[in-house]
């Protein structure tokens, strides 16, 4: 199974730390944001990942280079102002293949495990196109996104909690998608709809690397003890 890390953003809450340096390579703890997730996806076994760029992505790439920890990493490079969250998927799916795939925003920190939920592995017209991982509201999102009754994702009902920003998905869910800009909550409400979405509850550690604040936070709890 191969990975993405979603790392095309402006990231303009995280101004003026952004206005010359990409988002993830923003530091905590010693290590870049999107060093700190190619380390946990080797850990879980990814051999292959894929990082889209737009906004200073060359800063990027001249960063990582085509491997580190042992992960193999491909580009896939997206216009100025990027293709929002499943346009820039979509673009990617020559290069991430014909199998379930994971999803990992850039600007996230989380000890999830990430390995494969057994379901996304599932063949047949009835397998999951999705699988989210979900957390507990913080503060800056009490609302959440989601419902989560056992293993189903729903619109409305259930444990109501927020998307961490982790997935795993089927690549028809973006196949039938045009070209250009595309956000991915539609093609995820039309799943749910369809009953195509399962989910998990993870009560680990998350966090949504968003504002100069929370980054100083991470970086303060990372720091050896």
């Amino acid at each position: 199974m191969r990975a993405m890390i979603l790392a095309a953003g402006r990231g303009e809450r995280m101004r003026p730390l952004t206005d010359h340096c990409p988002k993830p390579l923003l530091e905590a703890g010693g290590q870049s944001l999107i060093g700190h997730a190619l380390a946990r996806l080797a850990a879980a076994g990814y051999r292959e990942a894929v990082i889209n760029l737009a906004y200073r992505g060359e800063q990027i790439r001249t960063a990582l280079g085509a491997q580190q920890h042992g992960v193999m990493i491909r580009y896939s490079p997206e216009p100025e102002g990027a293709l929002e969250t499943a346009g820039g998927i979509r673009q990617a799916l020559p290069l991430l293949g014909n199998a379930p795939f994971l999803v990992i925003n850039g600007d996230v920190w989380c000890d999830h495990p990430l390995l494969p939920p057994p379901r996304m592995l599932a063949t047949g017209a009835a397998a999951p196109l999705a699988h989210l991982v979900l957390v507990d509201n913080p503060g800056h999102h009490a609302a959440g996104d989601f419902g989560l009754q056992g293993e189903q994702v729903l619109q409305d009902g259930g444990t109501r909690l927020t998307f961490s920003g982790i997935g795993w998905y089927h690549p028809r869910l973006f196949r039938d998608l045009p070209p250009g800009r595309q956000p991915l909550a539609p093609l995820l409400r039309q799943a749910i709809a369809d009953g195509r979405v399962t989910g998990e509850h993870y009560t680990g550690d998350w966090r949504d690397i968003g504002t100069p604040e929370r980054l100083a936070a991470l970086n303060a709890d990372l720091q050896p003890r």
